[in-house]
């Protein structure tokens, strides 16, 4: 079966609307719901449209009649940075309606998201207080760390932003213990990481929730049987890691604001989520492929 934007795009508004319902809302109702904001907020990024303004030029001649009630730049900015709860539980029910939820092994790491240079940036930003200074393959940046925990499919099952110098094994557990159901009912799942998830706390704390975590050891310690085949899996979350800054501009989300960023970083990684639930249902010989909702 060929597929193509708009074919995901009217799947994905059907998915998301049917999952909405009618819910009660105070005050004058607005031209454009809610299920049309996320569709828009996901072709947005996959056509890597970065300027609002220019994207709601975009939309009424390359889309025409798809989305007949556009707000204006300065509406579709406040709609879509309040929807950022709504981005994240659209996020896990695309993931839930798929077979790969179910997958019994995860990989998680962590990867950087500048978010400025300069040093007025980084005293004036919004942003002060929460980003910070990070290292991070053989450079320095300032921002935020996006950590990030998916199936060897790339599909992502949940995410974090977090201060650069907060140690990810302490991030690992506050994601788990945030959502007490996110490890619910997986009896033998597995976990695998890099060095950076080296710590007998995080194993006895993910033993007690009946779940493994495999990471290679350090240089002087002796190695695991196996450990040799870690790499290649651990490797698939960078191949995650390229797709979101490569294919749909990570680095580029442009906020400012603290929930300008969380908006953006959860529009990129709704858009990866959304293009791999339509490649599941659409029985896609390549999961995590983006050239058909690209252009």
């Amino acid at each position: 079966m060929k597929t193509d934007l708009n074919t995901l795009l009217a799947a994905l508004y059907v998915s998301i609307d049917d999952w909405l319902g009618h819910r009660p809302r105070l005050g004058r109702k607005p031209k454009l719901t809610d299920a049309e904001l996320l569709t828009l907020a996901v072709a947005q990024v996959l056509l890597g449209i970065h300027s609002e303004a220019r994207w709601l030029r975009y939309v009424p001649t390359h889309l025409p009649g798809a989305f007949p009630c556009l707000p204006g730049q300065s509406g579709y900015n406040k709609r879509l940075h309040k929807a950022l709860p709504l981005l994240k539980r659209a996020i896990r029910a695309l993931a839930t309606d798929t077979d790969l939820w179910a997958d019994p092994l995860w990989v998680v790491d962590s990867t950087p998201i500048e978010c400025g240079r300069s040093r007025p940036t980084t005293q004036r930003s919004d942003l002060a207080g929460w980003a910070g200074y990070g290292y991070c393959r053989s450079r320095w940046f300032w921002g935020l760390r996006l950590h990030l925990i998916c199936t060897p499919a790339g599909l992502p099952i949940s995410w974090a932003l977090a201060t650069p110098n907060i140690d990810e094994r302490q991030v690992l557990m506050a994601i788990c213990e945030h959502d007490p159901t996110l490890l619910a009912d997986r009896p033998g799942l597995l976990i695998i990481g890099d060095k950076g998830y080296i710590s007998a706390d995080l194993d006895a704390f993910l033993a007690e929730r009946g779940v493994r975590l495999l990471r290679p050891s350090y240089r002087n310690r002796t190695s695991r049987p196996g450990e040799h085949l870690l790499k290649p899996i651990r490797q698939l979350i960078e191949s995650v890691n390229d797709t979101l800054k490569g294919q749909l501009d990570l680095e580029l989300h442009g906020g400012r604001p603290a929930n300008g960023v969380g908006t953006r970083i959860a529009q990129r990684i709704l858009a990866l989520t959304a293009a791999i639930w339509h490649n599941r249902h659409t029985g896609q010989p390549l999961t995590r492929s983006l050239i058909n909702y690209d252009h």
